[in-house]
Order: structure tokens, then sequence, then C-alpha cells
């Protein structure tokens, strides 16, 4: 996959707004529209031997590819030999390359403290006869456990804490003991960090986050640097059937056009916000990766160009945090998080990861700074009584 300009792409040297407008668009027809509407088909017109692109709604769509066109060019602007595919899910995509690279057998070292549907892969993984290692992200604690590894998953930064890891430094600790590394890219978006670029063999993201950004699409990806690799993560995704829809697809191809400005706006309010909570205490625990005194800033401004939209934080206790929670107006209690609306949760109602009582992972969306601050210092202050 190349993004030269006769499909629609534009050169190496783009800014990320240019690159983001037109990514993955098709050569320009005259009287068509500059991005074809989705294809709804389950079979194509095949007669004599199996020779074109497409033959059946499970292998191949003509929306997919203009997407995955389009992935491509913003995870690996400018590189060739990257194959980008599309799926239903982030976790179908995330089950797709740890499946298709994993045998009974052998070994994988995942964090400890990523996405908290991760111990459930665990139990898959282990039923398989696969051994599973695991580690925090930060520190970089997952070298140690790399002798023997077939496959290394990073998440960085990781969700719901925010800590970082060294992509470049685990790499090539991982290749020179013949591990592949997969980067879960979703938290940073391929504006904020190419973990390709760094290395990796995989970057690996949800598509439901900030890359569409409107809370309205479940999607997930995969690019890859390696040839065999990524032909069995397509023949995974052949077996299993894990694809995204035609209409999913076209519209997060037409919202990754604003990517560039959601992600700008979204992450200069982060840091806003968080130093807004530096100062109050009540709060504890704050973490962003772009706050200048944040454990993983250092490593942090080595390898991303954007810092993300999430913060984290934890209040004195699990009623406080439901107050505060409850007593906000622009911030909607959901899950999930990269929309345009801010949302906030208290991520101890799931069980699922290892936070406090209090802990609350805060997505900022793209409300006015000032709006959205005088909310949640309003929202603290009442929670208090």
């Amino acid at each position: 996959m190349s993004d030269s300009a006769a499909d629609g792409g534009v050169g190496d040297g783009a800014g990320d707004g240019t690159r983001a407008v037109r990514a993955g668009l098709p050569e320009s027809v005259k009287y068509e529209p500059t991005l074809p509407g989705p294809v709804f088909a389950a079979h194509f017109h095949l007669p004599g031997e199996v020779a074109g692109p497409y033959s059946y709604g499970r292998d191949d769509n003509p929306t997919w590819t203009h997407l995955e066109r389009a992935i491509g060019e913003l995870e690996a602007p400018g590189r060739d030999g990257v194959e980008t595919l599309a799926f239903a899910s982030g976790m179908a995509a995330i089950s797709a390359v740890l499946f298709s690279q994993l045998r009974a057998g052998d070994t994988v070292v995942l964090p400890n403290d990523g996405y908290q549907v991760l111990p459930l892969v665990r139990a898959q993984l282990e039923a398989y006869g696969i051994e599973v290692r695991t580690a925090p992200t930060g520190g970089d604690a997952q070298l140690d456990l790399l002798d023997g590894a077939k496959l290394l998953w990073l998440e960085t930064p990781s969700n719901p804490g925010l800590d970082v890891c060294d992509i470049r430094r685990l790499v090539e600790a991982a290749h020179a003991r013949g591990a592949l590394v997969a980067v879960d890219n979703t938290l940073a978006t391929p504006l904020g960090q190419r973990p390709l670029e760094l290395g990796a063999d995989f970057a690996v993201a949800s598509g439901t986050k900030q890359l569409t950004g409107h809370g309205d699409i479940l999607l997930g990806y995969v690019a890859g640097t390696d040839a065999a690799a990524m032909t069995a993560v397509r023949r995974w995704r052949k077996v299993v059937g894990a694809i995204p829809g035609p209409m999913e697809a076209w519209l997060a191809h037409r919202s990754i056009a604003t990517l560039q400005l959601r992600v700008d706006r979204q992450d200069t309010t982060a840091l806003i916000l968080a130093e807004a909570l530096r100062g109050r205490d009540e709060v504890t625990g704050l973490r962003y990766p772009g706050l200048p005194d944040d454990p993983s800033h250092k490593v942090a401004s080595r390898q991303m160009r954007r810092y993300g939209c999430v913060v984290s934080f934890t209040l004195p206790t699990r009623a406080r945090a439901e107050r505060f929670l409850d007593a906000l107006r622009l911030v909607d209690d959901a899950t999930s998080f990269g929309g345009v609306r801010s949302t906030a949760e208290r991520r101890g109602r799931w069980g699922g990861d290892a936070v406090p009582e209090g802990f609350v992972r805060f997505s900022v969306g793209a409300e006015d700074p000032e709006d959205l601050v005088a909310d949640v210092l309003r929202a603290l202050e009442e929670s208090a009584r």
C-alpha cells in the first residue's frame, strides 16, 4: 500500500490535517462523488476464473478498501508494504492478531494493566494451550518476560491507567529474541503515535474510539508490515467472519476527514483539564502523559506526537466519585472514550480493572475548554457537600 496521488492520496510531506482529509480517496472521476457511497453486496459478478479484487462479501468490499487505504496512509505515511484490514470491532482486530499468530505451546507476553477484556482473552489463550505471561506497562516491565515468547503485546498509553512504555526499546528486545510485536494504538490514534515507524509488526486499534469520534460506530483494524503474518490475520477474518458492515466502514472513512481537527481540540483541552485538576486537594493519582511531571511524560515525549484525550484521576471514595459524575452537566456518564461529547465513568463499576473505587476515567470531547473545565470544577465542589 502506498499513498500515491493517483489514488487520491497526498505526498509524504503533507500535514496531518491534509492527510486526514484526503486519506484513502479514490482517483477522481468526473461526475462521481469524491468519496463513493457504501457498497452493499454479498456477492459480485464473477464469470469465469476468479481474477478480480472482489468476489464475495465476507472476503472484500470496495468500501473497506477505501477505509483500509485511509488508515494505512495515517499509520504509515509514504511507506510501501503495509497492509491494513478492517474488522467489526476493536476486539475482533485484537483477537485476529493473537489467535492467528499463536498455537498451542507458544508463549505470549501481555500487559496486566491493559483493556479490561484482556483477562478474558488470557483465559481463552490458556484454554488453547498457549502460555501467557503478564507484566505492567510502566517501566518496560515486559522486557523481563521475552525469552521464548512468540508475540509481545503492548498497549501504550494503557487503558485506563495511562502508563506508557518505550515501544522502540521493547521492539528491539523482542525482535532480538525472534518475537513479533503488536501495539494497541487505540488511545493515541495514528496522529498521536505510529507504532510501525517505531518498529512494531502490527498496529492494532479500536476504531470505535477517537479515530471515528462520534460514539456511533463499532470498528477495529490491524495494520501490519509482515506479509506472511498479515496473510494469517486476513485468513482469520475470513474464517470467523469478523467483518465490518459497509455502512460502518463508510461512516468511519467519512469521520476520518475531521480526525486532525477533533484530535487537536480534544487533546489540547485534555491538557488544560489535567492542569486544572492538578491543584485540587481531593484529586489524587492524576495521570495524563502530556503533563510535564507525569511519570510517563519523558518516554511519551520521545514517541508520541500528541498525548490523547483521556485524563484519569481518583477521588477519595466511591460515593464521592458517583456524586461528581452525577453533578456533571456537559459530560455523559458512559463507557468508551474518544467521542466529540465528553464522557466519564467510575471504572470500578465494571470490576475488570485494578483501580481504586474512586478512580475516574475522563474522556475529553470537543466542547469549549473553558466551559468543560468550569463544569468539572463546579461538579467537584458540589460533590463535596
